[in-house]
């Protein structure tokens, strides 16, 4: 739309992953000289965290792009899987067909695959994004994978890309034999206001920029309410340029980033996270009541069941048995997942 309005050759704010718009701040960096340390040095575990938009998937493409060939990748993007279904996704990556074998069968292709690799003097990597989504035992499962090794390296390398709810879960005491094999962690934290100014300036340079079109004022405007994080500051920055445009103007003022913002209903990103934080609150509260209003109901069921036995006899106190331990579960459940978080 308003590409050459302003004299560009590209959207400079997309929100899709682009390694060509990459903007290697100092944690990405190092996040990424993590990721090839383990490659390298052949190394077990990685795991790299940060917040949602903050470029660890672009990273990951950037990564892959630098590889050696010499390097056997798969690559993992879709994690709502159940331990086979990993496995099956695992070797498909890698060329095979699993999708008739059992899951003994399947751990064995892949330790053969592995074993083949290393002799063949390649190098196998997995790769899994978005893996705060990973259940428990997928977990355990990758773990078991990891431990083909040499008496002096390992044979896979696994890197674990994800939010910080990965770094909660790994932490975990029954996740501690898959702890212990991690080498490496780092958060990738957002960019901070100097660097989010040279971001927007690299990402319109790469799309042909000429101009100035947002001052440092309006960058720190937009660091305000972004946080810094790369994706928010793209969605901002895009919104910006277009009420710029539909308003016929060169720059993006005070008044437009003001328009860009209201059209988005965003607070200041501060704010924002208090909101949340708030409702997290609200959230563990309501659960605390629930779990109490199903004691309470499960104590209410015993004094019923007192009663009802002299009217109904065995069948309705069977009945009241059986649902008092179903709710007993619930509030087992709850109290489990209130526990872990």
């Amino acid at each position: 739309m308003y590409i050459d309005y302003f004299g560009l050759t590209d959207y400079p704010f997309r929100i899709t992953p682009d390694t060509d718009y990459l903007y290697m701040s100092a944690a990405h960096s190092r996040a990424k000289a993590y990721m090839e340390y383990a490659i390298f040095n052949r190394e077990g575990f990685v795991v790299i965290t940060g917040e949602i938009g903050s470029g660890k998937t672009t990273l990951i493409k950037k990564l892959l792009i630098e590889l050696d060939k010499d390097v056997l990748v798969a690559k993992i993007f879709q994690t709502q899987l159940d331990e086979v279904e990993l496995l099956q996704a695992i070797l498909v990556e890698f060329g095979l067909n699993p999708f008739s074998a059992k899951k003994v069968e399947l751990i064995n292709m892949i330790n053969q695959f592995l074993v083949n690799s290393y002799l063949d003097g390649k190098q196998v990597l997995l790769i899994i994004d978005d893996a705060q989504n990973l259940s428990k035992r997928v977990l355990e499962e990758i773990t078991m994978l990891s431990s083909v090794e040499t008496q002096k390296e390992k044979i896979l390398h696994v890197i674990l890309v994800g939010q910080p709810e990965l770094n909660h879960k790994l932490e975990s005491p029954d996740m501690e034999q898959l702890l212990q094999r991690v080498s490496l962690r780092y958060h990738v934290r957002a960019l901070t206001a100097e660097e989010t100014i040279e971001y927007i300036k690299h990402r319109l340079n790469v799309a042909g920029m000429k101009t100035i079109v947002f001052s440092n004022e309006i960058c720190k405007t937009i660091y305000d309410y972004t946080g810094g994080i790369p994706r928010l500051i793209n969605t901002l920055c895009d919104t910006a340029l277009t009420c710029s445009y539909a308003d016929g103007l060169k720059i993006v003022d005070k008044a437009e980033m003001e328009t860009a913002i209201d059209e988005l209903q965003w607070n200041k990103f501060e704010d924002r996270k208090k909101i949340q934080a708030e409702n997290e609150d609200f959230s563990r509260q309501s659960l605390y009541s629930d779990n109490a209003d199903i004691k309470s109901t499960m104590e209410n069921l015993t004094e019923s069941k007192e009663v009802t036995q002299g009217v109904y006899g065995s069948i309705a106190s069977r009945a009241l048995v059986e649902i008092s331990k179903q709710l007993r579960r619930i509030a087992d459940t709850m109290e489990a997942n209130n526990t872990s978080k």
